[in-house]
């Protein structure tokens, strides 16, 4: 099962599913056929097939686990140095205006972490500590206020409205309101 958060499976059923190969394993020992341990375990037989390529192998140590498929490639700590760094704004790192695309964050985390990363496992790792993207709120000079207001209150409402006519008519564009 995967998780939203980016991880994978739990240690609980990283263990659960490593004492089934074992199981097998045990099973390819006694010379037990793929159908039937696939059937008894209730796993496909495919995956039988692999464990026994691999037993045959590796012996039992390939039937293993190998631990977490995704460790994360930045630390909590170094997570912390990062959101540090990020605080301190973007012109603090050489940047000439004040917004953080991923692409800077990518080269902040390069140079201050020594680590390489793709832009996509930039933005999977703010995600995952609950940074989002921000689009700065423009406003221009001359906007009037109050007429955006007296636009909203007086004007938006008729746009608004449903074009629908009030009284029955046709559906067809070629013959309006034909009998």
């Amino acid at each position: 099962m995967r998780y939203p958060e980016g991880g994978g499976l739990t240690a609980e059923r990283r263990a659960f599913r490593e004492g089934i190969r074992l199981q097998a394993g045990v099973r390819f020992a006694a010379g037990e056929k793929t159908a039937v341990i696939a059937k008894d375990l209730r796993v496909s037989v495919r995956s039988v097939e692999r464990w026994r390529r691999a037993w045959r192998e590796g012996g039992m140590e390939a039937l293993r686990s190998a631990g977490p498929a995704n460790t994360p490639t930045v630390t909590d700590v170094q997570f912390a140095v990062l959101e540090e760094e990020l605080g301190k704004g973007p012109a603090a790192h050489g940047f000439e205006d004040q917004r953080w695309t991923l692409v800077r964050v990518q080269a902040v985390i390069r140079h201050r972490l020594r680590l390489s990363l793709s832009v996509a496992t930039v933005w999977r790792l703010l995600k995952r500590h609950g940074w989002s993207w921000q689009a700065p709120a423009r406003r221009a000079l001359e906007r009037d206020e109050h007429a955006v207001e007296l636009w909203k209150k007086e004007v938006w409402p008729r746009v608004k409205a449903s074009r629908r006519r009030p009284e029955p008519g046709s559906s067809s564009r070629t013959k309006p309101d034909s009998p």
